[in-house]
């Protein structure tokens, strides 16, 4: 965690303390025309860390209106991993997109949070590499490009180094650039000589002659790459939106796989791409190998990352990843068959 990261987060944290708990999203029940029980529509700003397929679940949730067939008026923001979970703290969202790395660094700092969905629980990433390196140990001496300190990029480029033969910070020079936009940009420049992607960024660095030298996937490793995680004051008072949200999530999971066509639609919009076989390699990984299990989280996924995000801060080896998450709301959607 950044000493920027760590300033951040107390002082969200004080601020939470100084001003009590959020104000809540009104979940009560409000009668229809006919007298039937209707929940009323709550509004809630929800984040996302990164311009990557990654979030297709909000995304398709958003397009399709499954957030508002549930009642749910969603905000839905780009906010960067380094402030996603100080801006969940302060009550500026409710809701995060982000990775379990994160979600391990802010418990270790004091702050109560519940991961209550995992939609990246397969490491979606490839280590690509400049043509003149043709094997890992040719990355020896050479820099590689991450996000942001302590995000998801530099705690798979952290865990898969080792699995090559490789020591991060001593045989490779891990080099921050502040999104995974400007990592795929700076291995396309020359500044750095290898970085992770996934599609459909893979397709324009294959066309620039970069290689993939190693797919995390094949480590089968369990991991907590993509998170849903809410303040556990939020959802104490909340149960019924989070539950609604996480419902909107596994119907969008279950929307994507029967609808390539209005996915890839989504995904060109937040992805701001009009490359159809981008986005369709995007649709064939996401959709068919990261998520193809449900999004349930468990404390194993964020057990297989928490020994490399204890190299950032040595108090998230005292988290215990079994008290931050809580699998009910994901278990009850498919109780009630939303992911058909």
């Amino acid at each position: 965690m950044t000493r920027t990261f760590a300033s951040l987060l107390a002082g969200m944290l004080l601020l939470a303390s100084c001003a009590g708990a959020e104000a809540p999203p009104s979940a009560t029940q409000v009668l229809t025309g006919s007298g039937t029980p209707q929940p009323s529509r709550a509004k809630i700003v929800v984040s996302y860390s990164n311009v990557l397929a990654d979030f297709f679940p909000a995304y398709v949730a958003k397009e399709a209106g499954i957030f508002d067939q549930n009642f749910l008026d969603v905000d839905l923001q780009l906010i960067a991993s380094t402030t996603g979970l100080p801006a969940l703290l302060s009550g500026q969202t409710q809701i995060a997109h982000i990775g379990g790395s994160e979600a391990l660094t802010t418990t270790a700092g004091g702050g109560d949070v519940v991961v209550v969905a995992n939609t990246g629980p397969v490491w979606p990433y490839q280590l690509y590499a400049a043509a003149d390196i043709k094997t890992p140990a040719d990355l020896k001496g050479k820099k590689v490009a991450i996000a942001g300190v302590g995000g998801t990029f530099d705690i798979g480029i952290r865990t898969m180094l080792p699995k090559l033969g490789l020591i991060p910070d001593t045989d490779v020079t891990v080099f921050s650039t502040g999104s995974t936009a400007n990592a795929t940009a700076a291995l396309l420049s020359g500044g750095v000589s290898a970085t992770l992607s996934s599609p459909p960024d893979t397709l324009k660095l294959e066309a620039a002659g970069f290689h993939s030298l190693a797919k995390m996937a094949d480590l089968n490793l369990p991991t907590a790459a993509t998170t849903i995680v809410v303040t556990r004051a939020f959802v104490n008072a909340n149960k019924t939106v989070v539950q609604r949200y996480v419902d909107s999530i596994v119907q969008a999971i279950a929307k994507a796989r029967a609808d390539r066509p209005g996915t890839i639609a989504a995904l060109k919009k937040y992805l701001k791409s009009d490359d159809d076989k981008g986005m369709q390699a995007a649709y064939d990984w996401y959709v068919g190998t990261v998520l193809k299990d449900p999004p349930l989280p468990t404390a194993a996924q964020l057990a297989g990352i928490q020994e490399v995000v204890a190299k950032f801060n040595d108090k998230v080896k005292t988290v215990d990843p079994a008290k931050i998450v809580d699998d009910s709301f994901v278990k009850s959607a498919l109780d009630r068959g939303l992911l058909k």
